[in-house]
């Protein structure tokens, strides 16, 4: 049994440094063209070199994101790309278009290739097609139960790697293959400019009965029929870890750093207590609670236990579940007095029972005794923005470590 690799969201510099910081064994990352995440704040170039050069002093990866299905007009735009980022030590580039595949090789055969899930991967053929073709993994469509999974790892090379999502959005599409944005709103999903329309509200119309809207049985408002549920395995890191999956992929892209700290960090804990000790392995429950403390949809187990039935979607609403609220990131510690100097992110209040995140170390809870502003006067509330607040932490904490609260 090998340790798969954790894979988690970079959207930013700052959110590849938190994936690093809380365990993420590999990150992956969108350029500011061919990414499929244009919501995502995404990379310069210098951001990119600063990223890999952060990682790689860590001993992890990164991977870059050109997933794309490209038109004409991309093509000589993606050649000049591939000519600046080549040599930037990037791990891997991922990518979803054959044509893009070959220029990948034509232009960077030094750079290993990845396929998307973008290329719809639901077969043990194709996989094997794309490694003859030089890819040394496979990302696998989401639609993939374990069972299926279990017949690709026999059928392939053992030297084909297999890297499949493991938490996080799910797309009413196959693979995430989507043309309703881009008839609805123009934009374009396969580009990266997804307007998200199955998150919307729908009613039902017969086509010779114009302007007669009705409702659809599963909510008298209408339904968000489209709406799926979260992807959510952290209950299940022993079937993922004996399948054989290379790569646990975690999304993301556009979500917070917070969101990608407890995230990551909820799923590194439980993959090293598993691989520690399997026999004796117990689910620690509070995993799956620390994951219900991030902006989620309710959550589903997707297709690893088979197909979805009518329980895997959110008919009612899509709003996101929202509990806890980032107040503050910690920017110094002083060992001395104990005094942290916090970020404020939130308003929060002296008096507040709060709960601190920090990498690689369970979460702690205190109550804000006292607090001062960076003149050290004593304050009640921090209500400004990005303010600058310091308290006595009950613990030690790191830079970084992250400030959460209830609502």
């Amino acid at each position: 049994m090998k340790k798969p690799e954790l894979l988690a969201p970079g959207g930013s510099l700052e959110k590849l440094k938190t994936a690093i910081d809380y365990g993420a064994d590999a990150v992956y990352i969108g350029g500011e063209m061919f990414s499929l995440r244009v919501a995502a704040e995404n990379f310069s170039k210098e951001d990119m070199q600063e990223g890999i050069k952060y990682a790689h002093d860590r001993g992890k990866k990164v991977y870059l994101t050109a997933n794309i299905l490209p038109h004409n007009d991309d093509i000589e735009e993606f050649e000049e790309f591939v000519k600046d980022i080549k040599n930037y030590g990037f791990d891997a580039v991922l990518v979803a278009d054959l044509g893009l595949f070959d220029m990948m090789q034509e232009l960077a055969p030094e750079i290993p290739i990845h396929v998307s899930t973008q290329a719809n991967n639901i077969n043990y053929r194709s996989a094997i097609k794309w490694y003859k073709m030089g890819a040394t993994r496979v990302v696998l469509a989401r639609e993939m139960s374990f069972k299926e999974i279990a017949e690709f790892q026999k059928k392939i090379p053992e030297d084909l790697e297999l890297e499949a999502f493991i938490h996080g959005a799910m797309c009413i599409s196959y693979s995430g293959r989507c043309l309703l944005s881009n008839y609805m709103t123009g934009r374009d999903s396969n580009m990266g400019a997804c307007a998200h329309p199955c998150r919307w509200n729908y009613k039902l119309v017969e086509e010779t009965r114009p302007g007669e809207y009705m409702d659809v049985f599963e909510n008298e408002r209408g339904t968000f029929i489209f709406n799926s549920k979260d992807l959510c395995t952290i209950r299940h890191i022993p079937e993922l870890v004996q399948s054989g999956i290379a790569s646990l992929k975690i999304e993301g892209r556009v979500k917070t750093s917070y969101y990608v700290a407890t995230v990551v960090g909820a799923y590194r804990r439980e993959i090293d207590r598993y691989c520690a000790d399997p026999e004796n392995y117990v689910f620690n429950e509070a995993e799956y609670e620390e994951l219900c403390k991030v902006s989620h949809r309710p959550y589903t187990t997707g297709f690893y236990f088979g197909k979805p039935d009518e329980n895997s979607q959110v008919y009612t609403s899509s709003s996101y579940i929202r509990d806890y609220d980032l107040i503050g990131i910690v920017k110094d510690y002083d060992e001395k007095t104990g005094i942290a100097t916090i970020t404020q992110r939130n308003r929060f209040f002296k008096g507040d029972e709060i709960e601190i995140i920090q990498p690689m170390k369970p979460f702690f809870v205190q109550t804000v005794e006292s607090m001062c502003d960076e003149n050290g006067n004593e304050i009640e509330v921090a209500n400004h923005a990005e303010q600058i607040v310091k308290f006595k932490t009950a613990q030690p904490v790191c830079e970084g470590a992250m400030l959460r609260k209830k609502k």
